[in-house]
């Protein structure tokens, strides 16, 4: 099921940089940042009520709190990076690089995280970096 999910999120990332490119036109990108987090978070919310776990809220440990914070905050950094990106840039190159998220992630979480770093995985990320350059130069 982890993969239906997976390929659900790649689709609605893929029509993010689309539809945001197309509504970025003529406005700042720190404002349709804005407008776009405000939309996340309603959803995001929308989503804890409708299924009922909010009650979850009080049982949030502290070192919890701060992870999750600190990855908002990464988050938040990110989106605002990726719009301005996005309004100077065209979308056909901008996307991929984003994507290198994918090589940053799958070292960081073997240095941080120590998981587990295989052939497979090395070969993988030399293949996804090498691409992204293919299509930006």
């Amino acid at each position: 099921m982890w993969f239906v999910f997976a390929l659900l999120s790649a689709i609605f990332a893929a029509l993010t940089s689309i539809l945001a490119k197309v509504g970025i036109e003529d406005v700042s990108s720190n404002l349709a940042t804005a407008i776009r987090t405000v939309v996340v978070l309603v959803m995001a919310w929308g989503m804890v009520f409708l299924t009922g776990t909010q009650s979850g809220l009080s049982s949030i440990s502290k070192k919890s709190w701060i992870f999750l914070i600190l990855s908002g905050l990464a988050t938040g950094a990110s989106w605002l990076c990726y719009y301005r990106a996005l309004q100077i840039g065209d979308a056909s190159k901008v996307v991929p690089v984003d994507k290198l998220s994918v090589v940053i992630t799958l070292v960081l979480a073997f240095i941080f995280l120590h998981e587990q770093f295989t052939v497979k995985s090395l070969i993988g990320c030399v293949l996804i970096a090498a691409g992204t350059l293919f299509m930006v130069l």
